[in-house]
């Protein structure tokens, strides 16, 4: 059955977010449920000119690598799929997971050596700032959701602004708000982050604030910037579960001195939470700051690219900064953890209440 809103996700995907160009070649990779999608896009492409590279992952491809793979398949990045990258004028990824706990008794030692060998491939995708991920919505993340796989495609599709008219003038629109924000932010020394279990300050003088209006993530709604390395201090309880890397990881607690993790605990995947902050020096330090302005997100759904940008909640990612923000922090982790402050939180600068129990008085953010 045809779905306009996959069109309209397209049109957005290479006209907006890539803004891709004729004679650009532009790497589609997706997973094989989101087939659909992936034709859309591709179609696209070829629409306005550009050249698509499609590359679809079979379900089971990555369980097959941490099954088979060999201390070789991990020192570096095969040079060809290197090559592609490089080679790209930009990359369109689109997560579409047949089962989201496929990778749940993988050695998180292997993952992390994955993540490590791939690291220059992302730092180099990140310079280019050509990039777009998304999400397909499949049975396995409806189920992860708790949600019937139709309630969950309408779930996508709102948070996305989809059933909009035109969704682009509705992403342009919320830049705007959200650049009323990240000015009054940008004008701070420091930020305070009260709420259930949590009381964190950190500064973020002289950092810059990115404005998450679908040019890289789609859904989007969030501002974000990275804190000084140092500077977190205080504790902070993340209440907002997250299914990751095959695991679900709920009720992270982290105290900071000095802007290091020096205590944290997890309700549940502690074991797997250790294992990341203890993956290189940079991971028991913070590399972002962001705070969610996406109210067509009715509630978490534990997939962190729709939980982070939830209204009316912060996350903070240990691990990598992004360096557009004059972040400084080198990890080959990246992992956001959500904060919900919409009962009974409050986040100030510089002494002055930004938003209190989820909702921004001084700020439109309704949609």
């Amino acid at each position: 059955m045809r779905d306009e809103r996959l069109e309209k996700l397209a049109r957005v995907l290479v006209d907006y977010s890539v803004e891709a160009g004729e004679g650009e070649q532009v790497l589609l990779a997706g997973g094989a449920p989101a087939e659909p999608l992936i034709r859309a896009v591709y179609a696209r492409l070829l629409d306005v000119g550009a050249i698509p590279i499609p590359q679809v992952a079979l379900p089971g491809i990555q369980e097959l690598f941490f099954e088979h793979a060999q201390e070789i398949h991990y020192q570096k990045t095969p040079p060809a799929v290197y090559a592609v990258y490089e080679g790209a004028d930009a990359v369109i990824s689109i997560m579409a997971p047949h089962n989201t706990r496929a990778l749940a008794n993988v050695d998180p030692s292997k993952q992390q050596a994955l993540g490590k060998r791939d690291k220059a491939v992302q730092d180099m995708v990140l310079a280019k700032d050509r990039w777009a991920l998304t999400l397909f919505p499949t049975q396995a993340l409806a189920q992860e959701s708790e949600m019937g796989l139709g309630e969950y495609e309408e779930f996508v599709f709102g948070a996305m602004a989809l059933n909009e008219d035109d969704p682009v003038h509705f992403w342009r629109e919320k830049a705007g708000e959200q650049g009323r924000l990240i000015e009054r932010l940008e004008k701070a020394r420091d930020v305070r982050i009260v709420g259930p279990e949590t009381d964190l300050t950190l500064s973020i003088e002289g950092r810059k604030f990115l404005n998450g209006d679908g040019k890289h993530n789609m859904p989007c709604g969030e501002i974000f910037t990275g804190p000084v390395e140092d500077s977190a201090n205080g504790e902070i309880y993340f209440g907002v579960p997250a299914a990751v890397a095959g695991r679900e990881v709920s009720g992270v607690r982290f105290r900071f001195e000095s802007g290091r993790v020096v205590e944290a605990s997890a309700e549940k995947g502690e074991e797997y939470l250790r294992s990341m902050l203890d993956a290189d020096e940079g991971a028991r330090y913070l590399g972002e700051l962001g705070i969610g302005t996406n109210f067509g997100i009715p509630r978490a759904t534990k997939n962190i690219l729709f939980d982070e940008k939830l209204g009316g909640t912060v996350h903070l990612a240990i691990g990598r900064s992004y360096e557009k923000t004059g972040g400084k922090n080198d990890s080959s982790v990246h992992w956001d953890l959500i904060c919900d402050l919409r009962e009974g939180g409050e986040l100030y600068a510089d002494g002055e209440l930004v938003q209190k129990d989820g909702r921004f008085p001084d700020y439109d953010f309704a949609a």
